[in-house]
């Protein structure tokens, strides 16, 4: 019996160990090993993030703008609009560009201003901001000598209709250059020449956007 007994503590101590050793292991696993420097371990790369595009810039996105231009003693205002609505405004359309110019003279001595020439240069471009194949700057060449008279009350008013655009066409920058004939007096046939310019951005829309809403827009 007493060596039964001994035979049975004999047992019992021996699986202690057996179950302190594997513990000890266990606790070894889950630690990084002693000749690890922490500061090897590589680092965790942060989730990519995806940038939304920038917003296309429109000068008409609230259906009209305004320009003053100060050229010499001559100050010119220009109103743009369409009576196309903005969502029509696609790569596809007809698209009328509406501007009217009325100038005023500092100090006014009674010289009368006239409008020789407009010309409309246009930059296609895409989305990303790259320049797309256009179309042929668009030109008002006065018929009468010297010009259009746009001294206010007097103004003068035109349509440019843009053609066409590239299928990838997200915006279209107009740049506005008007030629500017001033009397030198009130009586005189001698004028001197000043060049007003002006730019504007008018974004394309696209065709899902034409057809949520076909309705023109008003005229201001």
């Amino acid at each position: 019996m007493r060596s039964t007994a001994r035979e049975f503590g004999r047992a019992r101590r021996a699986a202690a160990v057996v179950a302190i050793t594997a513990a000890a292991l266990v606790t070894a696993g889950c630690q990084a090993p002693p000749w690890l420097d922490p500061t090897d371990a590589p680092a965790s790369t942060p989730p990519a993030t995806s940038t939304p595009p920038a917003a296309i810039q429109n000068d008409l996105a609230s259906g009209s703008a305004t320009r003053t231009m100060e050229v010499g003693a001559i100050t010119l205002t220009a109103d743009y609009w369409s009576t196309l609505s903005m969502d029509r405004w696609t790569v596809a359309a007809q698209k009328p560009l509406t501007f009217s110019l009325r100038s005023t003279v500092t100090p006014s001595d009674g010289q009368k201003v006239y409008l020789s020439r407009v010309t409309a240069t246009p930059v296609v471009r895409a989305a990303d901001g790259s320049e797309l194949p256009g179309f042929d700057p668009i030109v008002d060449q006065a018929t009468v000598a010297p010009g259009y008279l746009v001294l206010d009350p007097y103004t003068y008013s035109q349509t440019f209709t843009l053609p066409p655009l590239d299928p990838q066409a997200a915006s279209v920058e107009l740049s506005m250059r008007y030629e500017l004939l001033l009397q030198s007096t009130p009586t005189a046939s001698d004028y001197a020449k000043q060049t007003a310019v002006d730019t504007l951005v008018i974004a394309i829309a696209g065709d899902d956007a034409a057809a949520a809403d076909p309705s023109p827009a008003p005229t201001p």
